[in-house]
């Protein structure tokens, strides 16, 4: 099986990574359509698997990681990759063609078993059965060794990007923030340069484990951190809901923290602070991973932790930009959008539509700055 083969099995078209029956698959078909502008979903799937025979000539991917598995107590985000992509559609009739226009191919969405995270959880038994339900059309002995659990497709899928194209930049729309360790992970394997992380978020997501889970939303810095040697690498902003203060987090884990107070009294001082941190480090591109939460409530609060006093879209915004023309970015997401947290009649509009803000801008930072 060649590398494109896999990942057509692993991956489903754009916005058909939810498994939908009946409730909502109409409207899923029809994002469908909309995103690959054509009738039927034969022709829905064929577009899907010309994309996948793009990747080596591309300059980056998008990919939908549909999984709100690893979030907290309030889910909803798996809806996120859907909303954004129909927003974006809805924004710009024209979406396919600016993407195609910087060499950009979206490969879809990874297919989610609800009920699962990672196949080191999983026993063989149930990893037997889940593979049977994935992939029934495929040989037993290639079945056997494929994932189903969402971080796990998502890792191998990344690997297979980037064995088909070693510098391609991947852009995901998650799912919670445990989807960037697939992310982080690959980057850990397939860059031997000395790339960084910068995370806006609300959240310092820097525990070991959390409730005995090794990679959740609460988790996947901690891991990402120890990747990059806790030599400052990666680079948190917008932090102000934590248990310990900044000098706990940057003084035990080596990382380096902008709070949102500070962001919010000298924004320019705070960005140029954060690109000479970079610099001063010799970081040659960044994964820039968003987590919505990041930006304060009033602008998104659908999503399963809003955090009042925090970041302003346009400050997040001059980040993207500066990271694209002084540093380089190698990488990008959008995080923690919950489409059904609608705390506001205008909540799931306002925080959809900033995420496809963010999710454009990121793209273009990466590939015209």
């Amino acid at each position: 099986m060649t590398p494109s083969e896999e990942l057509a099995l692993l991956l489903r078209p754009a916005a058909g990574g939810i498994h939908l029956v009946s409730t909502g698959l109409a409207e899923q078909r029809a994002i469908q359509r909309a995103i690959y502008r054509v009738n039927t979903d034969a022709e829905v799937h064929a577009a899907f698997v010309a994309a996948i025979d793009r990747i080596a000539s591309a300059r980056a991917i998008i990919l939908g990681i549909p999984s709100d598995v690893g979030g907290g107590v309030v889910r909803g985000a798996n809806w996120g990759p859907q909303a954004i992509r129909a927003r974006l559609v809805e924004e710009y009739p024209d979406w396919p063609d600016r993407m195609a226009a910087l060499g950009v191919v979206d490969i879809g969405d990874v297919f989610v078993v609800p009920q699962l995270l990672h196949d080191d959880m999983l026993g063989d038994a149930q990893k037997g059965a889940s593979r049977k339900a994935l992939y029934p059309s495929v040989a037993p002995e290639v079945r056997s060794l494929l994932p189903v659990s969402p971080l796990s497709i998502a890792e191998r899928a990344l690997d297979l990007v980037f064995h088909i194209n070693p510098d391609i930049r991947p852009f995901v729309m998650g799912g919670d923030h445990s989807t960037a360790w697939p992310v982080a992970s690959a980057i850990s394997r397939h860059r031997k340069d000395r790339w960084g992380i910068v995370q806006p978020d609300a959240h310092t997501d820097l525990l070991p484990e959390r409730l005995g889970i090794e990679i959740c939303f609460g988790t996947w810095s901690y891991h990402a951190n120890e990747l990059l040697g806790r030599d400052g690498r990666l680079v948190q902003v917008g932090i102000r809901a934590s248990r310990y203060d900044r000098g706990h987090w940057e003084s035990n884990l080596g990382v380096r923290q902008f709070w949102a107070d500070e962001c919010l009294k000298d924004p320019r001082g705070t960005i140029d602070a954060i690109i000479c941190h970079l610099q001063e480090r010799k970081i040659s591109g960044v994964y820039f991973s968003n987590d919505i939460d990041g930006t304060d409530a009033s602008f998104a609060d659908a999503t399963g932790t809003p955090e009042p006093g925090g970041l302003e879209p346009d400050f997040v915004v001059e980040l993207i930009r500066r990271l694209g023309r002084d540093i380089g970015i190698i990488a990008g997401d959008i995080m923690e959008v919950a489409p059904p947290l609608r705390r506001k009649l205008d909540s799931e509009r306002r925080t959809v539509g900033l995420a496809a803000r963010y999710f454009e801008e990121t793209i273009r930072a990466a590939l015209i700055a």
